[in-house]
């Protein structure tokens, strides 16, 4: 929320000064972002009264105008501007005067036409950006006076950041009530009188969703003039407010939702077809809205109707049919009322935000609409002139907010903030939050006022005093209590011991949303799309993710587009999956890969990872389990991962794959446009986080034999599965079984390939001997033979 601190202190009688008030709005909760000066100091710009204009003898698309200055003084100066006309008044930067811009204004002679001093447009004086014409002053504005105290650009512009709880703060009167509530100081509320009706002129509403819409207000006004211009003072306290003035109807509107918290919208009754209906839309409907989008709506959109169809989405944005135009001389003026549960995420579903949808999603008034319709006539009738017909209000009581009674104890009130204020305190500071307070000798019995929806328990009265009273004056306590040592089994493995074998193997953990790119998803997950959500922050994030993998995609791309070459991720969340009406959410270790396998060195020769790297790092993983045997890999087949360098990872104790490990398929890599290969691995945490309690197992006495078995097998045959056979065949005996050597080019059958083992023998009980090992030898051979057609290398 944006507020002019002049235009504020015109609703309150406060003391405080500008550091003061930014203080006291602060310590209660609305917290002030930032307060900049309404405009920058115009030294020599003053008003100046256009009396003249003749067109330039040398240049057709400039003026020589004569400007009145005051003191009897005329200045004739060269201006460009299409809107200089006789008794305009605009501002008139003099000789020597330094513009915001840093710009100091000269006398000059423009095409043989002496100029002494510049018209100046809004965006040459820093106080928009519209810079089509000269900025025009009201009538009132007297020629040589300062421009900057005509505008009265000592004002301030308080930005602040409001809790989405606190709707009723979006306007002037919201935060001149409540510096009122936090300082006692006196509201001066404006009389607002009821405008008579001048014609008998109505427009014809119905209401076919109560619900939702519990009150609406429409009058009409016939025979303004929109060739009037919206008065200068209006306009810059738009400005000030962040809003762009547009025309005297729309800015009137505008004004009444900044200073009242009203949204109101107007409609051309030329261009309605009918009366106005408040009804649902139908699916599939369509609408032009006044930014020129166009959408098909759902089934669950409040809309504004007529008999052609919908005019409006309700308490979004007007229809672009229905809109205010130059030649418009008739206007429906419209102040609603619509329910913030039905409105919550219904501009976000259609791509939009709004001033009006920002205030009715937070809660507007519901008594508010009839007095601002009346204060908008009131505006309109001085600046455009009109006859206004009847205010029509239709109005379903039932439907609209009850504020029920809420008590607050004196008892609760000292147990909940830990200190005791005094009962008459309490008192002053319920009587200025509520509009009705009965008082008991124990508690408090308050009706919130229309315009809290955030009060409607006794911890939000409490909330209530703490803030009023103040925050600081608060008694700070050491916390106490008691101190539990949580046991951790042994048999599970710390997900902080994880998280840090992957940071010592040189990965960093990132964290991602939890909802991705469809597409992306898609792309990876060809089978399992997602669940979609009903109100996304964004179309790119518009899917619950099944795979960690393209919230890690993103962060790669990202790192790359910043330079980063060598990159190893991780990330520990949930995926979520739907069977049927239920959504299970599992907890899973996700990563991504691409680069060097080494930064950069002259240790080593420098090469790009590829898939044993990653294996490596997951069987570091395994190996934290205390059962790394019980993990083993098999040959994957999945669309987003590159056929021959890709397998699932089983584990001895589940029924299906575990996790799954793999190079990125060359035309995802393409389409998402990475230029190397990329790595990409997923494992579900509960297998890995079960550990093997190690078993004391006594060193041998006696010495170890290790021999070395070089065999032949086909291509097909995995290297894992005759490890586990020789492990099988040897038994107890075997301390230590590696994998040392591939070989596959000169003097092997192109079909087949050799694989070396190195096997360590040590028995407890006695020293092994040449015979015994040569057996173990044999019978190893001859088990790789029959199972897998191995032959011994020699």
């Amino acid at each position: 929320m944006i507020v002019s601190e002049n235009w504020l202190r015109e609703w309150i009688d406060l003391k405080l000064d500008i550091d003061g008030l930014v203080d006291c709005l602060t310590m209660s909760g609305l917290e002030v972002d930032s307060v900049q000066p309404a405009g920058s100091t115009m030294d020599q710009v003053v008003v100046g009264k256009i009396t003249d204009v003749q067109k330039h003898p040398q240049a057709s698309r400039l003026k020589v105008c004569q400007v009145d200055v005051g003191e009897k003084r005329t200045l004739e100066v060269v201006c460009g501007a299409s809107n200089a006309r006789i008794d305009l008044h605009a501002p008139l930067a003099v000789v020597g005067a330094t513009l915001p811009s840093g710009t100091t204004i000269k006398q000059s002679v423009i095409r043989g036409v002496a100029s002494n001093g510049m018209l100046c447009s809004a965006r040459e004086l820093g106080l928009g950006d519209d810079a089509e014409g000269l900025l025009e002053l009201g009538a009132d504005a007297k020629p040589g006076q300062s421009v900057h105290d005509y505008l009265d650009l000592s004002d301030n512009v308080i930005t602040i950041d409001l809790t989405p709880n606190r709707g009723d703060c979006l306007s002037i009167l919201g935060v001149a009530r409540e510096l009122s509530v936090l300082t006692g100081a006196k509201l001066k509320l404006k009389d607002v009188a009821d405008w008579p009706a001048e014609s008998d002129t109505v427009i014809p509403i119905s209401i076919e969703s109560p619900e939702r819409c519990p009150r609406y207000v429409g009058r009409v006004i016939t025979g303004i003039d929109l060739s009037v211009s919206t008065p200068c003072w209006m306009r810059e306290r738009l400005r000030r407010c962040g809003v762009r003035p547009i025309n005297p109807v729309v800015d009137v509107t505008n004004y009444v939702m900044l200073e009242l918290g009203q949204p109101m919208h107007a409609f051309d009754e030329n261009r309605l077809h009918g009366g106005i209906i408040v009804r649902v839309s139908q699916a599939g409907e369509t609408i032009t809205l006044l930014d020129e989008s166009s959408h098909s709506l759902d089934a669950e959109t409040l809309v504004i109707a007529d008999d052609s169809g919908a005019i409006a989405l309700a308490g979004i944005m007007g229809g672009s049919g229905s809109a205010i135009s130059e030649h418009t001389d008739s206007i429906v003026l419209e102040s609603a009322f619509f329910s913030p549960t039905t409105q919550a995420g219904r501009a976000r579903h259609y791509g939009l935000h709004t001033d009006s949808s920002y205030r009715f999603e937070r809660g507007v008034d519901p008594e508010l609409p009839v007095i601002a319709s009346h204060y908008a006539t009131t505006l309109l009738k001085d600046i455009v002139g009109g006859t206004p017909g009847p205010v029509v209000e239709v109005v379903h009581e039932e439907c609209l907010p009850k504020r029920q009674p809420v008590v607050v104890r004196y008892d609760r009130i000292n147990k909940l903030l830990g200190v005791r204020i005094p009962k008459s305190k309490v008192n002053n500071i319920l009587s200025r939050v509520g509009s009705k307070v009965d008082k008991s000798d124990a508690s408090w019995k308050l009706t919130p006022p229309s315009f809290r929806f955030d009060i409607d328990r006794e911890c939000d009265l409490i909330e209530e005093i703490a803030r009023v009273n103040g925050y600081d004056e608060l008694p700070a306590h050491n916390l106490q209590m008691d101190v539990t040592h949580l046991h951790m089994p042994e048999e599970k493995l710390e997900l902080v011991r994880v998280r840090q074998a992957l940071v010592d193997r040189d990965y960093r953990e990132v964290v991602t949303y939890s909802f991705v790119d469809p597409e992306i998803q898609q792309r990876l997950e060809p089978n399992n799309l997602g669940i979609p959500l009903a109100n996304p922050l964004a179309s790119n994030l518009s899917v619950m993710r099944v795979s960690l993998w393209p919230g890690l995609l993103h962060v790669l791309r990202a790192n790359l587009n910043r330079q980063h070459r060598r990159i190893r991720l991780f990330e520990v969340g949930k995926t979520f999956h739907q069977t049927g009406e239920h959504i299970n959410e599992v907890e899973r270790l996700g990563g991504v890969v691409i680069g060097s396998a080494w930064p950069e060195q002259w240790g080593q020769a420098d090469r790009e990872v590829d898939f044993f790297d990653v294996k490596s790092d997951l069987e570091a993983l395994f190996a934290l389990t205390g059962a790394k045997g019980d993990f083993s890999f098999h040959e994957l087949e999945q669309p987003s991962l590159h056929p021959g360098q890709s397998a699932e990872i089983q584990h001895k104790s589940a029924d299906c794959a575990i996790g799954r490990l793999g190079r990125l398929h060359p035309e995802h890599q393409e389409a998402l446009e990475f230029t190397q290969p990329v790595y990409l691995f997923e494992l579900d945490l509960s297998v890995l986080r079960d550990r093997k309690m190690p078993v004391y197992r006594g060193i041998s006495r006696f010495p170890a034999i290790r021999r070395d078995l070089a065999v032949l097998v086909d291509e097909a045959v995995s290297a894992d599965e005759l490890l586990k056979s020789i492990e099988n065949t040897v038994g107890a005996d075997l301390t230590n079984l590696e994998l040392f050597d591939v070989y596959r080019r000169e003097g092997v059958d192109s079909k087949r390939k050799s694989l070396a083992f190195s096997l360590t023998l040590q028995a407890t009980s006695r020293t092994l001997i040449d015979s015994e090992v040569d057996s173990i030898i044999d019978r190893t051979l001859d088990e790789l033979r029959r199972r897998f057609g191995a032959e011994l290398r020699t």
